[in-house]
């Protein structure tokens, strides 16, 4: 009898019909004997409609009432789920993130600072399951808080860290990680496991399969997560610690998998004064807005010489970044401020880089032997990046994919 988290996001809860298919998947767990917690995300689109109620409500809306508003999403799926599962036969009820409770600190983005399992240790003791509303928890003050976006997965994990459960299982509309995009590469493979450092990277640079901060507590909390498919019954994928990893038989590749992000935009900062503090007062107000920098890239100016900065931030960041840094121009002494939006940021993570040398020459000669230029380069134990125009995307992710063997024989 294992102790198992199951948590569905909103592709697989959007509609009266999925919601009975999820059930169905709960109760064949629930018959093997399972001990189940059960974690949902609002349908498909419901977060998104809430928040433009807010924006349409006030522009300056009070966080705490948006929580309020968006939290209600989960609430619904929640409900309509145990209501399902009780039609079923089976002893489920839901229980919202401030009857666990579920700690958490600040309104909009926050954080969990813990969670009480003694409800639902009860809940399990009574042969019962447990449905709860991810992306919510409750906040010192007793007002309803949510997570920020994709905060379901966080809420999924960290159960499963407080129950210690043996595994926690996320269900989404893809049967597992791939290699790389199967849309751009009919042929990438299914992966049987990747370790907990390899799906961090690859969802900080673009796979969307899970959330970067639920990778980052499940590897913490050594919590296994299983990544599978609400729609079919293929086996998924095994995110687990470097230790377990053996345990699945694979033949380590030199790289993971290829990972691209387009929501990249390219700022450069032309004649920027060669003097100490220079950098400092650029990426100081970015820093103070909450704006993440990512590849810069400098130029080496001779003595008492200008140079050029160019650096990338988040599309959604752009305008924000434009605005502040044009309020510094005249303190930095920079020359001009340009930007450019068709990029796109490609990725090889694996961690095989720690003991192979010569994997970021391989992908920078890859490119270069399809007329690639590279814009900006950046680089991490088990990562390489690098910047291009965005309508090389397809070719640079298909050209790196089958430069590091990663084509599968034939398609899955």
């Amino acid at each position: 009898m294992a102790r198992i988290v199951m948590k569905f996001g909103g592709t697989s809860m959007a509609g009266i019909e999925r919601i009975r298919h999820v059930a169905q998947l709960v109760k064949r767990e629930a018959e093997a004997g399972h001990r189940l917690a059960v974690v949902v995300s609002a349908m498909a689109g419901e977060t998104d409609r809430l928040i433009q109620f807010c924006r349409e409500a006030s522009s300056l809306y009070d966080p705490r009432e948006y929580d309020v508003v968006v939290a209600s999403g989960e609430q619904v799926t929640s409900g309509l789920l145990a209501i399902t599962l009780q039609g079923m036969g089976l002893n489920a009820k839901s229980y919202m993130g401030w009857q666990l409770p579920i700690r958490t600190s600040g309104h909009v983005a926050g954080l969990i600072d813990g969670i009480d399992a003694d409800v639902l240790e009860r809940v399990f003791d009574e042969g019962g399951i447990a449905v709860i509303p991810g992306f919510q928890g409750v906040s010192k003050a007793g007002d309803v808080t949510t997570l920020g976006r994709g905060g379901s997965d966080t809420s999924a994990v960290a159960l499963a860290a407080a129950l210690k459960a043996d595994r926690c299982d996320i269900y989404t509309d893809v049967d597992g990680v791939y290699t790389t995009d199967p849309r751009i590469v009919p042929r990438a493979r299914k992966l049987p496991a990747v370790t907990y450092e390899e799906m961090l990277e690859l969802a900080s640079v673009g796979a969307k399969v899970l959330q970067t901060r639920s990778v980052g507590l499940a590897m913490r909390e050594k919590i296994p997560i299983r990544v599978l498919s609400s729609f079919d019954d293929r086996p998924g994928t095994m995110v687990v610690g470097d230790d377990q990893i053996e345990e699945f038989k694979m033949e380590r590749q030199l790289i993971t998998g290829i990972a691209y992000d387009k929501n990249e935009a390219r700022v450069t900062l032309t004649g920027v004064p060669d003097r100490p503090g220079s950098v400092a007062s650029i990426f100081a107000p970015l820093a103070k807005a909450n704006v993440n920098v990512d590849m810069i890239v400098q130029s080496v100016p001779r003595a008492g010489q200008k140079s050029d900065l160019t650096f990338t931030v988040p599309t959604a960041s752009l305008a924000q970044s434009r605005d502040l840094l044009e309020k510094v121009r005249a303190e930095v002494g920079f020359d001009e401020l340009l930007t450019d939006t068709n990029v796109v940021k490609v990725s090889a993570v694996g961690v095989g880089m720690r003991s192979n040398a010569g994997i970021a020459a391989m992908m920078f000669q890859a490119l270069a032997d399809r007329g690639i230029n590279i814009l900006a380069i950046t680089t991490s134990e088990i990562k390489v990046s690098v910047l291009i125009a965005e309508e090389y995307t397809e070719l640079a992710v298909r050209v790196l994919h089958s430069a590091y063997g990663l084509d599968a024989e034939a398609a899955e």
